[in-house]
């Protein structure tokens, strides 16, 4: 039985070769081309120049820009809107909270460009309610707080989801007692409900900002013209332009950026009770 279990652990580095390998292949691989591309010089060298124009270009630095904006803008409103509505999902009885909570599960599972879609039936030029709010007969939809509203609409429930689940192993003997000591239900709220779903918050945050960050879908659908982010900024020079070079010097921005959010929301995750 030894003589079994030593052939086995002496087979097993063998067997991560092919996982290693196909995840190679199929990831490293191409992202290694692509970073290869960024550093592709207009002479066909490779250097720097190539890289330092495009990031120091007036175009990457707006996408930049509106990309962080939209990006905290939603996240914030995101852990707001989520928090008060999983606070009166989970605290405040009402008939189909529980159909509600199982609604949001299955909201999860959408994707992003049907939320665009039906806010352009909503909110668009030809939408039910027109042109709301402006004065130029274009619809607020097509700028910076159309895809903020967009993001919030579907993010949202990716806060709600983990704040329900840290509110149901709250220990509501500490609530009982907080009340008890003449505590009023916001000071509860404040003083109890929130340091406990504190980290769940952050964490459901941390994953909208990832996710804001790198969002595609939404402003493709609408159509928007004001705003560019680097995912547009990426498909504009890649499939409009055919600037490969320009396009993976800001795909390899975009995905530092996103490996950098995404080491933080890990970080949160760890903090989460287990």
């Amino acid at each position: 039985m030894s003589a079994a279990r030593s052939a086995g652990a002496a087979w097993r580095p063998f067997w991560l070769i092919f996982p290693l390998v196909a995840l190679g292949v199929a990831l490293v691989y191409p992202l290694g081309l692509m970073a290869a591309e960024a550093f592709v010089t207009p002479d066909g060298g490779h250097g720097l120049a190539g890289f330092i124009a495009v990031i120091g270009g007036g175009l990457f630095l707006g996408a930049l820009q509106d990309t962080v904006r939209i990006a905290l803008t939603a996240t914030a409103l995101c852990m707001f809107l989520g928090f008060v509505l999983a606070v009166l999902i989970h605290f405040v009885p009402f008939v189909g909270a529980r159909a509600l909570s199982r609604l949001i599960d299955a909201y999860l599972a959408f994707p992003s460009f049907l939320i665009a879609l039906s806010l352009t039936f909503l909110y668009g030029n030809a939408g039910i309610f027109g042109a709301v709010g402006t004065s130029s007969g274009s619809s607020f939809l097509y700028g910076f707080w159309g895809v903020v509203l967009a993001e919030v609409s579907y993010y949202t429930p990716f806060v709600m989801r983990p704040l329900l689940a840290a509110f149901d192993t709250l220990d509501h003997a500490q609530l009982e007692v907080a009340s008890s000591l003449g505590e009023t239900p916001f000071g509860v709220l404040r003083r109890v409900v929130l340091p406990a779903a504190l980290p769940s918050l952050l964490a459901g945050g941390s994953l909208c900002l990832l996710l804001t960050i790198n969002e595609f879908g939404i402003i493709l659908v609408m159509g928007v013209k004001d705003v560019t982010t680097l995912p547009m900024l990426i498909y504009g020079k890649a499939i409009e332009q055919f600037d490969y070079p320009g396009a993976s010097v800001v795909a390899l921005c975009n995905v530092a950026l996103s490996l950098s959010l995404y080491f933080g929301y890990r970080r949160m995750l760890d903090r989460l009770p287990a």
